[in-house]
């Protein structure tokens, strides 16, 4: 072999290497850049815009905090956002359009309880990890049947039995109910019947009102006729607020107490008055600038209930359950384990059905048999003073 030759095949050889060794350092991995694409189906419409809109906002933040803080190394979550209008049937087609779009790696639905009840044959048979915010149990009962289907919200039975141990406290023994005509009102008053009669609390009357009924007077008028006094409120935020001004205009009108799904703003704003000394029970992120810092989850919450107030000028209690969301598909997605540049909806979904945070709304845990995180725990009792949320106590 030629000396010119043998020279040439050891620079080809040299060069090969030093693009090998350049392209991918020895033992290094190929870094993933793929962007984590989420979609969102939301009611940024209709009747239940309100509190939709609080979740975009909330989504919008959040990914925007994660994509800057480095914690998801190379790569950036994007976010895609459809209105379903409040509606069931439209919720449905964003839902079927989602899950056919191959770069979407999962869901987050909004807080309307017939949306994700009625997406949940759809979610299990595309097979698309799916997080809704809505607190229907039908959401994620049973679990055999809603393997790709997980719920961040207030369960009804948490919500009755922190109610009743309140009530119990207080030395209440008789009671009325005003409940939402919905999948979770009706379980929200199984759920009270059932802990009242463990706790020896009369329930004198119930009456429902419809998520989207601006008048709820003949409905609270008929409860307080029955002198009760306390009258549970189990609807959404704007039926609490009418139930609570109709409840006030009563010469001996009973003590107000409002479950999870009426909680709003942080600040009560026109119903204030009537609202004064109202409980509420929630989770502690609403009124965390009660709270000491004494722990790093209790900082992020802090620092959560900051950021949202110094953006959106104000805070909504519900605005955690959507950024906790997030974060659990975030990490999910950064421990499935797949190909880089790859999507793995299901090994999404088998992190997600083990995952343990301590999130901006409380302790999360999901389990092989329990898809909906939150943690009892998670729940505290608020009473309404000075026109906002205090921590009780």
């Amino acid at each position: 072999m030629s000396p010119i030759r043998s020279a040439s095949i050891a620079a080809l050889a040299s060069a090969v290497l030093a693009t090998t060794l350049t392209g991918c350092q020895i033992g290094e991995e190929q870094q993933d850049t793929s962007p984590i694409v989420i979609a969102a189906d939301l009611e940024l419409s209709g009747a239940s815009a309100p509190l939709g809109k609080v979740y975009q906002r909330a989504l919008e933040l959040k990914v925007e905090q994660l994509n800057s803080s480095g914690a998801l190394g190379d790569r950036k979550i994007e976010l895609k956002v459809k209105d379903n209008r409040s509606d069931a049937a439209e919720s449905l087609r964003n839902i079927n359009d989602f899950s056919n779009d191959s770069k979407v790696t999962a869901i987050i639905m909004g807080g309307c309880n017939e949306c994700a009840v009625g997406a949940v044959r759809t979610i299990n048979e595309k097979r698309i990890p799916t997080i809704a915010l809505a607190s229907s149990g039908g959401v994620t009962e049973p679990v055999a049947q809603r393997r790709y289907v997980f719920k961040l919200a207030p369960n009804a039975a948490d919500s009755a039995g922190a109610l009743t141990t309140e009530l119990t406290r207080r030395n209440i023994r008789k009671v009325a109910v005003l409940h939402s005509a919905d999948n979770y009102g009706r379980e929200g008053l199984t759920a009270l019947s059932r802990e009242f009669d463990k706790a020896g609390i009369r329930l004198l009357r119930t009456e429902a009102v419809r998520p989207t009924d601006t008048d709820v007077a003949s409905q609270v008028g008929a409860l307080v006729d029955r002198k009760p006094q306390a009258l549970v409120v189990w609807t959404p935020p704007e039926q609490a607020a009418l139930a609570a001004a109709s409840a006030g205009q009563n010469r001996s009108a009973p003590s107000l107490f409002f479950d999870s799904s009426a909680a709003g703003d942080l600040f009560l704003g026109a119903s204030a008055r009537t609202t004064e000394k109202a409980t509420l029970i929630f989770t502690q992120t609403m009124v965390i600038d009660d709270v000491i810092a004494t722990t790093p989850a209790k900082a992020a919450r802090r620092q959560w209930f900051q950021d949202y107030t110094a953006r959106f000028g104000g805070y909504h209690g519900y605005s955690s359950f959507a950024a906790d969301a997030v974060q659990l598909i975030a990490d999910a997605e950064l421990r499935s384990g797949g190909e880089p540049g790859r999507i793995n909806r299901d090994g999404l979904r088998d992190v997600l059905e083990t995952s343990q945070l301590d999130g901006l709304s409380g302790p999360i845990r999901m389990t092989p048999d329990n898809h909906s995180g939150l943690m009892p725990q998670a729940l505290t009792t608020l009473v309404a003073r000075g026109g906002r949320w205090r921590l009780a106590g």
